[in-house]
């Protein structure tokens, strides 16, 4: 069998997810196919039986020895026996255990399993017809947060991260007929992890995200890159990467609309750069969200996607997209449904989401604090709604430890790899709210040029923290230097100032780059009226809102705002009985889909942004 591989742009590699780069194993982990959605494939979702094991049982013996490194490599629940007689010991039965959806996490799926943080076996079984010299992959969108995944009794390997895809080569290992494919998922959250213990959102654990088995053809397409050249808008640049048997191939790419062909040919390591003109391809922006389709074909393969052209970049204190100044008119979204518990859960979840934030006017959006899914920065690209796009670093990371970056750095370039293509995601994020010192510079510092090694065409930053000096406001973080805006997370009038003591705060921003404010809100639920004074009520948060206009309107570089957050949350961390009940409530909408009176202002807010944009 020949294991396929897709290597990512130069002249960063991409490491196997969770694992240190060079780290030898005889796993079945693979850097995964773009577009796998592009592909021949059945799907792999629906109702799987589950076991809960909060002790392991299933994967370690009495000894805390795991079953799969013995040397049968027997005896965890991934063996799915059924006893051979009465006299047969076995003391788990997935035929017999309860089922859940898969896509979908436990903790919405199951009462028991609501603060549930632990390891959940999961069994699917399917038909599979493997032909001779085709190529099979078997694809997960995510698993939070650890898992580890076998096929017919025998283990594929591991990933490690909640929200980026894994990909495993099944080429030899598909059964004529039965198959089953049987996951250890564990949701624990450890210190030395990406994110680590501490965070502000739900732990929601298990498949979250489709589940595929594609096929190929002996040689195929693993990966490619069409986009706009950084500084020449009349070219187009990337690569194609061939991988399987047969490297070195002709690759036609063409996009038709456009009157655009050309051929390349590869080298012996399967991979060609490609450079051509871009014609009069229209632009992308969230006015115009112009989709090509694009063709790559290469031997047996052809594989299509809809990709958009448009650049962005920064100039002074300006943000360009295609040439012209923008205002980034923003929202931060979390992959949660407030409606139905857990996770999204497809495409209508995630349009009533990113419409909600059409809605305000918003141009923009943070989809925070982690990878979102594949289909939802499509439907970004589709819709109209520029996408900043981060990576779960998050608050006190173990900044020494070398696992935790190669932890880190994996998460990123598995996102760079897969959204690269996508022109709705404008800035990649590598972190969130990380407190400064020597390590954590270092560690943020290499994330930066990871980001840049593998896509320079947009622009890269994170959400930094303020620093005050009696009623001066300032940025003060040296990773300021090292990316493109001045973003940053504020929490006047709610967790220092009150509504009217905020209004004697000032900005005092050096830095001559765009300041994009990535969080600011306040807490209120949802039809609870008071004064402008009270907190939790909408006319405090309402008020906030109005009040951060007139104290950020100081900042001569203001070029984007994401109010903290679109819309109420769940999140272990918030334990006011009445106000809170579990949840964030600082979204502008509340878990029940009203609008709170601070969306209708932010909306006029955003109204006459845009006015003031569209008239320069």
């Amino acid at each position: 069998m020949t294991a396929m591989t897709a290597q990512a742009a130069e002249p960063v590699d991409v490491q196997l997810a969770g694992r240190p780069a060079g780290a030898k194993t005889a796993s079945s982990l693979m850097a995964p196919v773009q577009n796998i959605y592009g592909r021949s494939h059945i799907s792999l979702n629906g109702r799987w039986h589950y076991i809960v094991d909060p002790y392991e049982n299933g994967y370690y013996d009495y000894r805390h020895m795991p079953f799969d490194q013995s040397q049968t490599g027997k005896g965890g629940y991934y063996d799915d026996r059924q006893p051979k007689d009465k006299t047969d010991w076995v003391e788990y039965d997935f035929d017999r255990a309860p089922t859940m959806k898969v896509p979908g996490d436990w903790n919405s799926q199951a009462e028991k399993l609501q603060l549930y943080e632990g390891t959940v076996w999961l069994r699917q079984r399917f038909e599979a017809a493997p032909k001779p010299g085709r190529h099979y992959v078997l694809s997960f969108g995510a698993v939070n947060y650890e898992a580890h995944v076998y096929l017919n009794g025998k283990k594929l390997g591991m990933h490690k991260g909640g929200f980026t895809p894994f990909q495993f080569d099944v080429t030899g290992k598909l059964n004529q007929g039965r198959n089953t494919v049987v996951v250890k998922a564990d949701n624990k959250r450890y210190q030395d992890e990406i994110p680590t213990v501490n965070t502000d959102w739900w732990n929601y654990g298990g498949i979250t995200r489709d589940v595929l088995l594609a096929e190929l053809p002996a040689s195929y397409i693993a990966d490619y890159k069409v986009q706009l050249k950084k500084g020449d808008p009349g070219r187009i640049e990337g690569f194609v990467q061939i991988g399987g048997d047969g490297k070195s191939q002709r690759v036609t790419l063409r996009i038709p609309e456009a009157g655009i062909a050309t051929t390349v040919q590869t080298d012996a390591n399967g991979r060609a750069a490609i450079a051509i003109p871009a014609g009069k391809l229209e632009r992308w922006s969230p006015e115009h969200p112009k989709l090509y389709a694009v063709e790559l074909s290469a031997g047996e393969d052809k594989v299509q996607d809809r990709i958009g052209f448009r650049t962005i970049e920064t100039r002074g204190r300006d943000i360009l997209l295609n040439g012209k100044s923008v205002f980034l008119r923003g929202v931060s979204i979390h992959d949660e449904n407030p409606l139905i518990p857990g996770r999204l859960r497809g495409q209508g979840d995630m349009r009533m989401l990113l419409q909600w934030a059409k809605d305000m006017n918003c141009n923009y959006v943070r989809l925070a604090h982690y990878p979102h899914s594949e289909e939802m920065i499509r439907l970004a690209d589709e819709m109209g709604l520029m996408v900043w796009a981060e990576v779960p670093v998050y608050w006190t990371i173990s900044w020494n430890n070398p696992d935790t970056y190669a932890n880190a750095s994996t998460q990123l370039n598995d996102l760079i790899v897969r959204d690269k293509n996508r022109a709705s995601v404008v800035i990649w994020s590598v972190g969130n709210e990380t407190p400064i010192s020597a390590p954590r510079n270092a560690f943020m510092g290499k994330l930066v040029s990871t980001a840049r090694g593998l896509d320079d065409t947009r622009l890269v930053a994170a959400a930094l923290e303020i620093h005050r000096s009696g009623n001066d406001i300032t940025v003060e973080d040296p990773l300021a230097e090292r990316i493109d805006l001045i973003s940053f997370n504020e929490y006047a009038g709610w967790y220092w100032a009150s509504n009217a003591e905020m209004l004697n705060y000032r900005f005092n921003i050096q830095q001559d780059k765009p300041v994009m404010i990535t969080e600011f809100g306040a807490d209120a639920l949802g039809g609870y009226h008071a004064d402008a004074d009270t907190r939790w009520s909408e006319e405090y948060q309402d008020t906030l809102y109005k009040n951060q206009f007139k104290m950020l309107a100081g900042i001569p570089g203001l070029r984007g705002l994401v109010p903290w957050i679109l819309v109420d949350f769940r999140s272990p961390r918030r334990q006011h009985p009445y106000f809170q009940d579990g949840w964030n409530r600082k979204g502008l909408i509340s878990d029940d889909g009203k609008k709170k009176q601070a969306f209708w202002t932010m909306k006029s807010y955003y109204d006459e942004v845009r006015k003031r944009y569209e008239s320069k």
